[in-house]
């Protein structure tokens, strides 16, 4: 099989199915759309055991609604359909909508907490840490529901649509935006910097998501390796990576990461292993480490979240058994398990524009450990303060981070910041949209 690219969750290949002149359904809501997504599922999905066999595609009026019925629930949140251009566009970064995040504070107060440098909101000067007041002349709280979270009204991503926001800035100063929703290319590392701590030099990387650069052969992140020469020309003694809001992506760039990171004497060992169906037991593969550039490094913090998942936890779990490695701030989301796009082995599905991205296949680091649907624990659990732009020493995550660099611990005032938000970002969204959750 011709594997020109990997997303956690994603192998491209382009082998066909069935011949181009097969019968060819031109409607994407169908019945036999349907049937196409079934037959692809019976045969590439990871608990195509599990899916149940008195199922009619007739009884469902929709694509989304059918695959909800039988994907196996004890432990798929994660599968999904979109568009073929939808899902490719968003591996390399390019975008729709405003271009920002936002979470809440341990007091329900609503902030910015990462903005894309070349959308809309971007170009607009917008920052982390500046609080929400109002959207489109209404309070926050006006929009909370009945369960407890949130629904912003923000409209779909499509370019043109407009939205106003009111900002309390952090010098005291209000004022309200208006923001059209545009097409952008969207950044992956959010910040970087070398921080002097007691004699140590400490990297300082926030990490976004895993986007590969359009174009690059075989698939990377341009950005990563720039990072990294940045963090190698500098001599960093440490690092943080701050990956609190990185929902996942590209897997081949979860791997470059990995082989920049990982120690000149372990390059060669076994990075990871996957595992597919029964069906498809031939195309699993372990994978090595290669190390790439010069970092020399024995423990690792990262800072994480429940926005934390697929890819990332892949990084830490990758990592775990090589490194020291400390986790701060709350227990990752808990997705052991990956995807890959089946529009390419049904011509029906790719003909009607439908892209099929169901669980395909689990991951195991060298150790073996697989199974994490729970995520993983924090160590140190610290609340978040969204209201601090990256590298203030009062954002309490990256402070706690430095913390356990000089101390070997988090004391008792940070630890006692700790709160679990109701509703966070990544609640917001399902499929695609929850693997790179943006505003």
């Amino acid at each position: 099989m011709n594997k020109s690219k990997w997303i956690f969750g994603l192998i491209i290949s382009l082998i066909w199915s069935c011949n181009p002149k097969d019968e060819i359904i031109p409607v994407p809501q169908s019945d036999k759309v349907r049937g196409a997504i079934f037959d692809s599922m019976e045969e590439w999905y990871y608990w195509n055991n599990e899916i149940p066999t008195s199922i009619k595609a007739t009884d469902y009026s929709s694509n989304e609604e059918f695959l909800n019925a039988i994907i196996y629930k004890p432990l798929d949140r994660f599968s999904y359909l979109t568009t073929q251009d939808a899902f490719n566009n968003a591996f390399v970064g390019k975008n729709a909508g405003h271009g920002f995040g936002f979470a809440f504070d341990a007091t329900e107060r609503l902030y910015l907490t990462f903005v894309y440098d070349e959308s809309p909101a971007g170009k607009d000067g917008w920052q982390r840490g500046w609080e929400i007041k109002e959207i489109n002349g209404k309070a926050i709280a006006a929009y909370k529901n009945a369960s407890g979270g949130y629904d912003f009204q923000l409209g779909t991503s499509d370019p043109g649509i407009t939205n106003s926001f009111t900002f309390k800035l952090p010098d005291g100063t209000t004022t309200t935006r208006t923001n059209v929703k545009a097409e952008y290319q969207s950044n992956s590392v959010l910040h970087k910097e070398v921080i002097d701590l007691a004699g140590m030099k400490v990297g300082y990387w926030v990490y976004q998501s895993f986007k590969a650069t359009a174009g690059q052969s075989p698939t990377k992140s341009v950005e990563v390796d720039e990072s990294m020469k940045f963090f190698e020309d500098a001599g960093i003694d440490e690092l943080i990576i701050d990956l609190r809001y990185n929902g996942g992506g590209s897997v081949a760039v979860a791997e470059q990461i990995n082989n920049y990171l990982i120690q000149s004497s372990n390059t060669g060992k076994l990075m990871y292993t996957n595992k597919l169906n029964s069906l498809k037991t031939n195309l699993q593969k372990s994978v090595n480490f290669k190390k790439g550039g010069n970092l020399s490094l024995d423990k690792l913090i990262f800072i994480t979240s429940r926005g934390s998942a697929s890819a990332s936890e892949l990084v830490i779990n990758c990592l775990d058994p090589y490194f020291d490695i400390t986790l701060v701030g709350d227990n990752t989301y808990g997705k052991p398990v990956g995807s890959f796009p089946l529009s390419s082995y049904n011509e029906i599905l790719k003909q009607n524009n439908v892209e099929l991205v169901p669980i395909t296949f689990a991951t195991a680091n060298s150790e073996g450990k697989a199974e994490y649907f729970d995520g993983f624990p924090a160590d140190f659990a610290v609340g978040d303060s969204p209201q601090f732009n990256w590298g203030d020493p009062n954002d309490l995550r990256f402070a706690a981070a430095l913390h356990v660099l000089q101390n070997g611990s988090v004391g008792g005032r940070l630890l006692n910041t700790f709160y679990r938000s109701k509703w966070e970002m990544i609640d917001q969204f399902k499929g695609l949209k929850q693997e790179f959750p943006a505003y």
